[in-house]
């Protein structure tokens, strides 16, 4: 088993990182925080075009690269990296996630070619009011209605909801409990009785919305009320992208730390150079580079389809809080500066707090481990 990067891969994290930079400076960032949508649906096409990344682990036959969650993985990681504004993980990882895990071959032939060409966008919503985020706590219900079906109920803090084209509700055959009855819904932008009202997240970088259905028209994937695995597959893979992305933003903040403590002067040497400084940085490190293990892992098992559950919680609640972690210190060497608005390291902190509540705290992730051991 060879964990290592392929040259291609690396070449590839190469010219990611070149586009990323260059198209997503923190100016770019703070525009598009300031924006309704989040991010620049142009520039979602260009990076379509150019780069292929709605696609990237979309099969040929659907209009994708045809290559997999590892190299997803170092989209994701590189996206932290610079809080790139665009809807790569609700679209890729969220919503073509769940059409590739539940729909049916006429649906990812229909749906999946948009997405990889950056014209649709799409989501999953999961969480409803004093719900969590383990797919049987969803209550909201469907019944069926001729060739269709139609959808009751209310989603929470449901990512890029104001944007997407597509949006696949999770919802339940009314009298099933656990995965059993568990259906996964398209639901089109507009659809007569969705409301979809914006929610100001902490995390400006990534718009949530608030979404009410009443008697909402949708189209099932696959077979009604039998998706209950497929959306636990999908929830699981979109983890273990998750922990990519905070692996790696949180190699970026140890690197703007690191950098910060050498150009930074007090009492006439730099603050690097005291003991403190240095003790703060190895730390991060330490668990900085645990947190890249645990990411790489769960990448692998995605693409393997081999312990998935039990890698995907390992890793999102690892990498949540080392990812917490490395934010705080890096703002705290940046001391005052790292506070202001025009400053990057407080954008970083607030993905970090944001990310470590997605799809599930560390908290619920470890007694996911648990059951997962038999414990």
């Amino acid at each position: 088993m060879n964990f290592a990067f392929s040259e291609e891969q690396e070449a590839f994290r190469g010219q990611l990182r070149r586009c990323f930079e260059e198209h997503a400076p923190t100016a770019a960032v703070f525009r598009a925080m300031e924006s309704s949508t989040g991010f620049d649906r142009a520039l979602w096409k260009r990076l379509a075009g150019e780069l292929g990344l709605p696609g990237v682990h979309l099969p040929e036959a659907y209009g994708g690269q045809g290559f997999g969650f590892l190299e997803l993985g170092i989209v994701l990681q590189e996206a932290g990296r610079v809080l790139l504004p665009s809807p790569v993980f609700s679209t890729v990882c969220l919503g073509a996630g769940a059409i590739l895990n539940a729909g049916s071959e006429a649906q990812k032939r229909a749906l999946l070619p948009g997405i990889a060409s950056g014209d649709t966008l799409a989501t999953l919503a999961l969480l409803e009011p004093g719900g969590d985020w383990d797919p049987e706590s969803v209550q909201l219900a469907f019944e069926i209605d001729g060739g269709g079906a139609r959808l009751t109920g209310a989603k929470r803090f449901v990512t890029d909801a104001g944007t997407a084209d597509l949006i696949l509700v999770a919802a339940r055959r009314q009298g099933t409990r656990g995965l059993d009855g568990l259906g996964l819904f398209v639901v089109r932008q507009g659809a007569p009785g969705l409301s979809v009202t914006p929610v100001e997240p902490l995390d400006a970088t990534r718009k949530l919305a608030h979404l009410g259905l009443s008697r909402v028209p949708a189209e099932p994937l696959g077979a009604p009320g039998g998706a209950g695995a497929a959306l636990a597959k999908t929830l699981d893979q979109a983890r273990a992208m998750l922990a990519c992305e905070s692996a790696g933003a949180a190699q970026h903040c140890l690197d703007s730390a690191v950098a910060w403590a050498r150009q930074r002067v007090q009492f006439a040497r730099p603050i690097g150079s005291f003991q403190a400084i240095q003790h703060k940085c190895a730390e991060v490190l330490l668990e900085v580079a645990s947190a890249q293990s645990a990411a790489h892992f769960a990448s692998w098992a995605a693409e393997q389809d081999e312990g998935l559950p039990l890698a995907a919680a390992m890793a999102k609640s690892f990498c949540d809080e080392a990812y917490l972690r490395a934010s705080q210190e890096n703002l705290h060497i940046h001391g005052g500066v790292g506070f202001t608005w025009e400053a990057e390291p407080h954008l970083h902190f607030k993905r970090a707090k944001a990310s470590e509540t997605l799809l599930g705290p560390p908290a619920f992730q470890r007694a996911r481990i648990a059951r997962e051991l038999g414990f």
